[in-house]
């Protein structure tokens, strides 16, 4: 149950991309079709290239989170309760 419940631990604004899996998904389809096109062909050098290249490209479509600047706040332990900062008592 607590388990359920972590997702309001997060800022409101990065709600809408918690709950899909959409982003990493969409990614990964790029590389995942031309890996397939090529069936296993070239070393792992060649391919590895080839995965970067392709995340490079993809990239350039990518979308900025809502509530990019929040993110910071998050990876420092900043504590939200409900999608609202909690503040500390000083």
């Amino acid at each position: 149950k607590e388990c359920l419940f972590s997702f309001y631990d997060f800022p409101a604004e990065h709600w809408q991309h918690i709950r899909t899996t959409n982003p990493i998904e969409s990614t990964f389809a790029t590389i995942r079709h031309r890996s397939r096109q090529t069936k296993g062909c070239g070393s792992r050098k060649a391919t590895l290239s080839m995965v970067f290249k392709l995340a490079t490209e993809a990239q350039k479509h990518w979308r900025r989170l809502k509530g990019s600047k929040l993110i910071t706040k998050v990876v420092n332990g900043v504590k939200f309760k409900d999608g609202e900062e909690v503040k500390q008592a000083a």
